[in-house]
């Protein structure tokens, strides 16, 4: 063999005359490849005077003297271009764009493939535990791809939970999610022990406020509903509002009352007189 199998440094020969033209030629290349760091893969013409040591991956629709050479390491050494094709995995920083690639039969690649079956990842924290995502910064953002965006939250069974926790100090201040069931709840807290569930919406539709998690008609309170308080002329329009819409009057004649529209006046729930 007149060179090494993986780098192709040439050997020195017995009773080589000149050994040092062949030794300088492997220094070169050793200097060349050994920690290979590209100032780009995007210039696919060679540059004029890049200076002493300047490396490029050359890219491919390369021209001029790297035409034909796409994908191998170009050097500028003593005043021309050294074209080197690369090896299976060998690694490069591609200094432009701050990334490190891997040669693959496919061609140079991000050397930190596809984030696939991770264990956990922490994004400017730790993740541990059952947190096996965890990120650390002022925001997260999710953007969608063409269209819509959606986030998913997939639970095993109704009785275990899919939701939100928003915390004060590691510790829970508010919930929202299927708690427990497949009923839609918001829960809030002081301390994040003592929990009360301000919000049940059931599969069907029922809705229940104030503590109330198993609403019995379409609204269900714990305690009183008030409602909107407004003078005479102050009055929505009874049309826009609909029938069944209710309303409190503070200046009706004989006092405030509460008010119902029948889609076309305000009338007083007392006797069903219009307003006035």
């Amino acid at each position: 063999m007149d060179e090494t199998p993986l780098l192709s440094l040439p050997y020195l020969a017995a009773g080589q005359a000149q050994k040092h033209v062949t030794l300088n030629e492997s220094l070169r290349r050793l200097d060349m490849l050994v920690q290979l760091s590209a100032r780009s893969r995007q210039i696919g013409l060679p540059p004029d005077d890049p200076g002493e040591g300047a490396r490029f991956l050359v890219p491919d629709g390369a021209s001029g003297l790297w035409q034909g050479h796409a994908g191998q390491v170009a050097a500028w050494q003593d005043g021309g271009w050294m074209l080197v094709p690369p090896g299976p995995g060998w690694l490069a920083w591609i200094e432009d764009e701050a990334r490190l690639l891997v040669f693959t039969p496919a061609g140079w690649v991000p050397a930190i493939g596809p984030l696939q079956e991770l264990d956990r990842l922490g994004i400017g924290t730790t993740a541990e535990g059952v947190n096996r995502l965890a990120v650390r910064g002022t925001a997260t953002l999710l953007t969608h791809e063409g269209d819509g965006h959606q986030l998913k939250l997939n639970k095993a069974m109704a009785a275990a939970t899919a939701s939100l926790l928003f915390q004060t100090g590691w510790s829970g201040r508010a919930e929202i999610g299927t708690i427990g069931n497949d009923a839609l709840a918001i829960k809030l807290s002081a301390d994040g022990q003592t929990w009360l569930t301000a919000l049940v919406i059931q599969p069907d539709g029922r809705i229940g406020l104030g503590g109330i998690a198993a609403p019995s008609v379409s609204l269900h309170l714990a305690g009183a509903l008030r409602l909107g308080a407004v003078t005479r002329a102050g009055l929505p329009d009874p049309v826009a509002s609909g029938a069944g819409a209710l309303i409190h009057v503070t200046d009706a004649a004989g006092g405030a009352v509460v008010a119902f529209s029948d889609g076309t006046v305000w009338r007083r729930v007392t006797d069903r007189v219009p307003v006035s």
